[in-house]
């Protein structure tokens, strides 16, 4: 089922405050903008959310694998439009919400596919996993892997990073660790050194778990 991109952004509110802060209903003044009726009736007649009190929505059971569904399309747009298309840390989440609509069922795998299946968001917050995910798990060697796990030796392109650390993500930038860079791993002890286009580097092993590295 596909709902409008207004009706998303309520489900993605209401997926947030129910995963990650663990409340079961939102107030209405608790979204960014206020829902037209249209909407609420949009997602009441279809049985995604649940109008328990005044002022108060909630998911239902159906819900939840909607909004669950939203969140993820939303934050593998952010990841494609970080990673692949370069597009200035401003302008994302902006630019995903109207991207996002368009990542309906089978495209937001390919996408998933593509960056690697990335776990988290360029803002940190984690990426619900799919099909796609599981699957890639099963097999023998993963398609995207942390630096930290590399063997000695094995190369392939940077995917993603994933630090919380503003300074260490500039610091990495700087050095030209970005998504695309080709990369290298020569050793491993007593820390992990890399190679990088022409240059060598060596970072400890935190940071080079941050690192995500898309093999082959």
């Amino acid at each position: 089922m596909i709902v409008s991109e207004a009706a998303e952004e309520i489900l993605e509110a209401l997926w947030i405050s129910y995963e990650e802060e663990k409340h079961e209903t939102l107030s209405l003044s608790e979204l960014r903008t206020a829902p037209e009726i249209h909407i609420l009736k949009e997602l009441l007649e279809a049985k995604i959310i649940e109008h328990p009190e005044k002022d108060k929505i909630k998911l239902t059971e159906k819900g939840l694998h909607h909004a669950r569904d939203a969140v993820r399309r939303h934050r593998l747009a952010e990841r494609l439009l970080t990673d692949e298309l370069a597009v200035k840390s401003s302008l994302i989440h902006d630019t995903a919400c109207k991207f996002e609509h368009h990542l309906h069922k089978g495209i937001d795998s390919n996408v998933c596919t593509l960056l690697g299946h990335p776990k988290f968001c360029p803002h940190g917050k984690p990426i619900p996993p799919g099909n796609c995910c599981k699957e890639e798990s099963k097999s023998a060697l993963p398609a995207v892997s942390k630096l930290s796990t590399l063997g000695h030796g094995q190369d392939g392109h940077i995917a993603y990073l994933h630090t919380l650390d503003p300074k260490r993500a500039q610091m990495l930038i700087s050095m030209g660790v970005v998504p695309g860079a080709p990369i290298k791993l020569l050793a491993s002890f007593p820390s992990y050194l890399f190679k990088l286009g022409e240059g060598q580097y060596a970072v400890d092993s935190s940071i080079a778990g941050e690192i995500y590295v898309r093999l082959g």
